[in-house]
Parts: structure tokens; sequence; C-alpha cells
């Protein structure tokens, strides 16, 4: 049996734990996962063909990357620069 949507089940399982730190501890370590997971997907998409990328296969391979690339930076470099109280 082949697991075709195992990359999107992986950045998936990245992106929940990423959440379930910010609902049970502080808000940045939580953010600063779901960025990498973002990040992660990107890489998947860059170094799978589209057959084996699954459902990150949205768009073209060049859009796609690029646009998980600035979200997953946006998203890490935002929960590093918001001061702290």
């Amino acid at each position: 049996m082949k697991l075709v949507q195992a990359p999107l089940l992986a950045v998936a399982a990245v992106a929940a734990c990423g959440l379930g730190v910010v609902a049970v501890a502080d808000w940045r370590p939580g953010l600063v996962l779901v960025g990498i997971a973002m990040l992660l997907a990107a890489g998947l998409r860059l170094s799978l063909p589209a057959r084996q990328a699954g459902l990150l296969a949205v768009r073209t391979r060049a859009l796609d990357a690029t646009l998980l690339l600035g979200l997953g930076f946006g998203i890490v470099v935002l929960a590093g620069s918001v001061p702290r109280p």
C-alpha cells in the first residue's frame, strides 16, 4: 500500500504539535513549530515529484514552494520579533 499523502500527513503532524504547544504552553515556540511545518512543506514540494507530493502539489512547483517558504519564514520571523511583555 502506497501512502501518497504521507508528505501532507508529516506536515500536518508537525503543525498539530505546534498548535498543541500553543494551546498548553507558550505561543512563541508553538508558532515557530507551525512555521517549521510550512518550511517542511516547501522542502517536500521542491524535492518530490508532483505524483508523490500528493495534496502538497496544488499549483506549479515554483509557486507552491514560494508561497510556503514565504509563509514559513514570515511566521517564524513574526514569532521571534514580537517583544515580550
